[in-house]
């Protein structure tokens, strides 16, 4: 389905009961940020919301895709999964052999549907530069600082236009965007992204660099630019087959070059200056919890802002799970199941990315096994294939095909696998590139990744026999805490379900000590048949299983935070504390976590009868003040 304009998706929310319009002013400064992460994280409240008082001429859109309804909406599909069996039909029409004329001639209606797709460039100017700003100016956008610690105001959703300087080739990215002035910002693009590429080129070429921001129109155009298509893989081509009709683009006005979408709300033209210095841009609360950290990324000017009369601007915010990107996430898992499947690794089942795990940290995949040593074989294959490249946790099973287990179903899911697992032989580790945003790493952007192989063994595999787990008699966390009183908090809930895994909250207090507390821990009789024990810091609530995952995720380098214990040395232990200096000789800061400072969760609250919200809804970020370390939005040798 292909909407005319972000207006148009607005309607069909408010008609769908799916959107709440905000009267009353709320300062784009932290306080939308603050509405918007209460509402994301109340799954009976979770609305999208249009503020029409932003201080500025332009009503704020924010939350839009925050839930599977929307995310569907936005695609124009009842389920997400009809996206994925729609490209799966095409790709097999046109996989299939075709024999003799009859067959290729078959083909030609959907090759010529397809061909439809493909965005075309109009001549005169779109509705997307209806108005014209005598000088641009981004003070008149209603920009959000997000979070206390954020290095300033920054545009969240924007689909930025770069091209190949060699051949032309357009690539659509979103990068967020600090505002230094009223016609410059940092465009925080990331060495391994394709317009990092591009920057790479005009810079060797000595080239000035055009760059186009788009902002709202069809809310297709917004997930495609966050689609990890291949490289020279047009997204509007992707945005064209997704909403079954052509992207119309119009040239820039003062960056002619560059094309953008004729029915946008907003249009942000300027350029880079590759003899600039980088400027330092940052923290910024992103989507893995935590604040990402200040770094130097290129200067973009801004040359033009134009506009619709009737524009939107629309926007997000990240920050502890779950957010509205975590819905963007689950389309991207679903729409790219297909491709993977029918080019890369055919024997996959299904592919399902946890919220808990933000995206890339941990993903789980059931496949279809029929031979000894497979599950290496898509290990390899998905850790080359993309943005897969980035993934640190990999779940395999064949627990769909063997037993019937659902994906999504993980308490059965994870009794299935480690029922199938020797830690000492099935869980493999290995190295390579990582998301940058990822703290973890002892050097940047490069660290460890783990593949658990779940799935059921073939005699060729098996070393020793697999027993199924059953919890010790003489098993006592009053015990263990009384033996180690440096632990925090124990989570026994996996091991009463049947899954051989103990979470551990620790207060470390000196190096190594994860490390010989796991040993310690090995030792005790009534543990000698634990799998793994995951430990996370003192701070963390062991019982709450989501917030385990979601830290302990995080924080871990599985090559450089295993170890082995137990007589046998199959029971694994996994470093999932924060790390330090002083402690685990990590030499780079580590990032604080996301909250709401007091004093807009009290601005916030006092104002939320006047919202149309209903009954309040207390700030998420209460639960984690606790858990900071400090006030800034990092740490480096502190405890």
């Amino acid at each position: 389905m292909a909407y005319k304009s972000l207006h148009a998706f607005i309607d069909t929310l408010e008609k769908a009961g799916e959107l709440v319009r905000i009267k009353t002013f709320v300062d784009p400064v932290l306080e939308i940020a603050e509405i918007a992460d209460r509402v994301s994280k109340t799954p009976d409240r979770n609305k999208a919301l249009l503020f029409e008082n932003t201080g500025t001429d332009f009503p704020l859109l924010i939350n839009s895709m925050g839930n599977e309804k929307r995310m569907c909406m936005a695609l124009g599909v009842e389920e997400l999964d009809d996206v994925m069996h729609d490209i799966e039909g095409l790709l097999k029409k046109m996989g299939t052999p075709k024999t003799g004329i009859l067959g290729k001639l078959a083909m030609l209606p959907e090759l010529s549907k397809f061909a439809s797709y493909m965005p075309k460039v109009i001549s005169g100017r779109g509705t997307c530069q209806e108005v014209v700003m005598d000088k641009p100016d981004l003070g008149k956008l209603p920009i959000l600082k997000c979070w206390p610690q954020d290095g300033g105001r920054f545009i969240t959703l924007p689909a930025i236009h770069t091209k190949d300087p060699n051949n032309g080739i357009r690539n659509i990215g979103m990068y967020r965007m600090q505002v230094f002035s009223s016609d410059m910002t940092a465009m925080h693009w990331h060495k391994h992204k394709v317009s990092a590429r591009h920057f790479n080129e005009y810079k060797r070429l000595g080239k000035r660099m055009p760059v186009a921001v788009a902002l709202g129109g069809d809310p297709i155009y917004t997930y495609s630019a966050t689609a990890p298509l291949p490289e020279n893989v047009d997204e509007y081509m992707l945005a064209g087959f997704l909403r079954k009709k052509k992207v119309e683009l119009v040239r820039c006005l003062t960056q002619p070059d560059i094309e953008v979408p004729s029915d946008a709300d907003i249009i942000i033209e300027g350029y880079i200056d590759i003899n600039e210095d980088l400027i330092w841009e940052g923290p910024f609360g992103d989507h893995t919890g935590y604040y990402s950290l200040p770094d130097f990324y290129p200067r973009f000017h801004v040359t033009a802002i134009t506009h619709r009369k009737d524009a939107v601007y629309p926007a997000t915010i990240v920050g502890i799970p779950p957010q509205e990107d975590a819905w963007i996430g689950k389309a991207t898992e679903r729409i790219f199941l297909t491709p993977i499947k029918m080019m890369m690794v055919p024997e996959i089942a299904d592919m399902n990315m946890p919220v808990e795990g933000v995206f890339h940290n941990l993903v789980i995949a059931t496949i279809n096994k029929e031979y000894a040593g497979q599950g290496q074989k898509v290990r390899n294959a998905m850790w080359g294939a993309g943005q897969m490249m980035f993934n640190k946790i990999l779940v395999l099973s064949d627990g769909v095909a063997a037993s019937g287990i659902k994906i999504d179903d993980y308490l059965n899911l994870a009794r299935y696998v480690f029922n199938n697992l020797n830690p000492a032989t099935d869980i493999y580790f290995s190295q390579g590139p990582m998301d940058v945003l990822d703290h973890s790493c002892s050097k940047l952007g490069f660290g460890g990744k783990m593949c658990i192989d779940g799935t059921k063994k073939q005699e060729e595999e098996i070393s020793s026999p697999l027993i199924p787990f059953k919890l010790n008699t003489g098993f006592s966390v009053k015990e263990i805490n009384s033996l180690h009183p440096e632990i925090a908090g124990i989570n026994e809930k996996l091991l009463q379900w049947g899954i051989p895994v103990l979470f551990v909250a620790i207060k470390k207090d000196h190096p190594n000590h994860v490390r010989e507390l796991h040993e310690s821990l090995c030792k005790i009789d009534a543990l000698n048949n634990i799998k793994l024990i995951c430990y996370v810091e003192r701070t963390v609530n062991a019982d709450d299983i989501a917030d385990v995952l979601w830290r302990f995720c995080n924080n871990l380098d599985p090559k450089r935070d295993h170890f082995y214990g137990g007589t046998s040395g199959n029971i694994l232990g996994l470093d999932g504390t924060r790390k330090s200096k002083k402690l685990d000789n990590f030499d780079r800061p580590w990032p604080n976590i996301i909250v709401a400072d007091d004093v807009t969760i009290a601005s916030v609250d006092k104002k939320w009868d006047t919202l149309g919200l209903g009954k309040i809804i207390i700030s998420p970020s209460l639960r984690y003040k606790t858990q900071l370390y400090g006030g800034g939005a990092s740490v480096y040798d502190s405890e």
